[in-house]
């Protein structure tokens, strides 16, 4: 598992009440959004995170996260740190400890929901991939709570250069519902294979109570176990992607007593890495779910091998 550091021992605040979210996601520019997600050039007349991928198909407006509860049980904490030399691993670190200064101590110290966008993700070779390296600097500053088990979480390869490593981080005031997925090995438990320190994320959370229970998917790919599978075949490593989809929504309905399935995500968001690859994947997709509310980006997977990537969230029947 990655390195702990010093503030191991932190313990949370307890919430002075019970606080319950209401997680709702479309794609809208209402004001009243606790988080925005949009992409490089476009207007944007209210604050949003700026996405450093291509649009490439899907729904027009930002992908726009409510919390319709009274009790402001989640709060957003968006960072970003600015490369200094192309050293990823220092500022996956930096930006790490900056998330973390800020979560910890609040009212809101669980992170349910990270995502995180670097430049040139597969640059490098062997362990001196950037994204290998991002690992090490992320587990050199996150502390025990972080591993107890790790965040659902994302990350993607810009296509535009940014030259900042962002994190976004949806937290809460009480801890999320973990889930892994029985088809593939936890990712925090991957072998020394896939780098120095294994990436730090569960496979999705549960956040919520009752009909307003949220199960968030983490970015998922065409892995089965911890090998890349269908390599070279965009539509097969969608399908692959889908099983694995649909397989993390059984364990979140056993887990929960709740009915989660693919044709009822609020939003799903597809990463390519070639963006000649859409109709493929738009195909593939739409054998087993509509496709009104998914938003196709280019953006690079953390794999070489991988051209596809998946995400959502996902109501209950």
């Amino acid at each position: 598992m990655p390195a702990e550091c010093a503030d191991a021992a932190f313990a949370p605040p307890s919430p002075a009440i019970v606080r319950v979210s209401a997680l709702q996601v479309r794609h809208s520019g209402d004001a009243a959004a606790l988080l925005r997600f949009g992409t490089a050039g476009e207007m944007a007349t209210l604050p949003q995170v700026t996405l450093y991928c291509t649009p490439l198909a899907g729904p027009t407006g930002p992908e726009a996260w409510f919390d319709t509860g009274t009790d402001a049980a989640l709060r957003v904490v968006s960072i970003e740190v600015r490369e200094a030399d192309g050293d990823i691993e220092a500022a996956a670190a930096e930006a790490y400890r900056r998330l973390l200064a800020q979560v910890r101590p609040s009212s809101h110290p669980y992170m349910v929901r990270v995502w995180n966008y670097l430049d040139a993700i597969n640059a490098g070779s062997g362990d001196e991939e950037r994204y290998r390296r991002f690992c090490v600097g992320r587990a050199a500053a996150v502390d025990a709570m972080f591993n107890d088990p790790p965040p659902a979480a994302t990350a993607i390869g810009n296509t535009l250069a940014s030259g900042v490593v962002q994190v976004v981080a949806l937290c809460a005031t009480t801890p999320p519902l973990a889930l892994e997925n029985p088809r593939q090995t936890p990712a925090w438990r991957y072998p020394r294979d896939y780098g120095p320190v294994p990436p730090g994320f569960s496979r999705g959370a549960l956040v919520g109570v009752g009909a307003q229970t949220r199960l968030l998917a983490s970015g998922t790919a065409s892995i089965v176990g911890h090998v890349s599978q269908h390599v070279g075949d965009a539509a097969a490593q969608a399908r692959e992607s889908l099983a694995n989809l649909d397989v993390l929504l059984q364990e979140g309905s056993r887990r929960s007593g709740l009915d989660f399935a693919l044709t009822r995500h609020e939003a799903l968001r597809v990463y390519l890495r070639d963006a000649a690859d859409l109709a493929a994947v738009q195909a593939a997709l739409a054998a087993r779910l509509p496709l009104s509310q998914v938003w196709f980006l280019q953006g690079d997977v953390c794999r070489r091998e991988l051209l596809v990537e998946l995400e959502g969230v996902f109501a209950p029947g």
